[in-house]
């Protein structure tokens, strides 16, 4: 207790250093990365109310779609607007306590994310390989049943990976060499043996990342041998198309993750990191709307259908 005392009372602040060493680019990264925070909100929320308001859009796979799109929502919210401020203002400095917090809500958010791909893997793979059965293996029930073990596993997770990283004493120097307060970027400036940190990171990575990238595969090895039984050309390409965003989106989400977490302390590279940092932060979620529903003929459609209303 007295450690964790002195930990947050003296020099009880963090430095974000962001992108200091490109003093030229600030304005006109604050306006590319602004119009692209801005996309990607506009995207989600667009999936959000749509898959909520048309009643052609109310089966398990939007479900997940419509979560899918709400957390990610959060998760951009937690890391790009402090982004954006330290583009205008440099250096920010951010108490222990918020930087914590950032932390807790980024990965728990992020770990939740992972578990819902995971989770819809699953009804993919009961649509295509067990079409007859699928209304009555993927019930409403099932659906909010997997969507709670995605958030509180999510969240449960990470406040014990946050609490055990934020009990460590850190060293004189709180510089964060990041544009947020990501695990390896605070970590590195831990001053005590970091390796029960980093096996606890790496076990709570097996958990969030890998277990479920493992199932995912799984699921559409089978989907895969499905869809090649299949004879008939148009059903193949239907089959592939209810599949391909979906595998897509979790290839970006749990690549870049892997890339980041599953490593020790000694590798970190703070300048290939934050580059990684900015695609799973800004680039892959302003994506996600298009590769997963935004192309889709059914959301086209309810889409069309929402705006008709409106401007009818």
């Amino acid at each position: 207790m007295d450690t964790w005392w002195k930990n947050h009372t003296l020099g009880s602040e963090f430095i974000i250093l962001g992108f200091g060493d490109l003093a030229e680019l600030q304005i006109p990264l604050f306006g590319l990365f602004l119009i692209m925070h801005l996309v990607t909100l506009a995207g989600h929320t667009t999936i959000v109310l749509v898959t909520l308001t048309d009643s052609c859009l109310q089966t398990p796979m939007y479900f997940f779609l419509r979560n899918l799109s709400t957390i990610e929502i959060g998760y951009v919210l937690v890391i790009v607007p402090n982004m954006l401020v330290n583009f205008l203002s440099g250096n920010q400095r951010m108490p222990v306590l918020g930087c914590a917090l950032q932390m807790h809500l980024f990965v728990a958010l992020g770990g939740a994310e992972c578990f819902l791909l995971a989770a819809m893997a699953y009804d993919r793979f009961v649509a295509v390989c067990d079409p007859l059965r699928y209304t009555l293996i993927i019930t409403r029930a099932l659906c909010l049943h997997m969507l709670s073990l995605a958030c509180v596993g999510g969240f449960a997770l990470s406040l014990t990976l946050t609490t055990l990283i934020f009990l460590r004493p850190f060293c004189q120097s709180r510089e964060v060499d990041h544009f947020f307060c990501d695990i390896p970027a605070v970590l590195f400036l831990a001053c005590a043996d970091t390796r029960a940190n980093e096996i606890a990171v790496f076990l709570v990575c097996t958990l969030v990342l890998l277990l479920p990238s493992v199932l995912i595969l799984l699921s559409y090895g089978f989907i895969l041998a499905a869809v090649l039984s299949i004879h008939s050309a148009e059903g193949r390409s239907k089959a592939f198309s209810t599949c391909a965003g979906h595998l897509l989106v979790s290839l970006l989400h749990y690549g870049c993750a892997i890339f980041i977490y599953i490593r020790p302390k000694s590798c970190y590279t703070p300048g290939q990191d934050k580059i990684v940092s900015l695609i799973y932060t800004n680039v892959t979620p302003m994506l996600y709307p298009v590769i997963y529903s935004l192309r889709n003929k059914e959301v086209k459609g309810a889409l069309r259908r929402l705006l008709g209303r409106h401007s009818g």
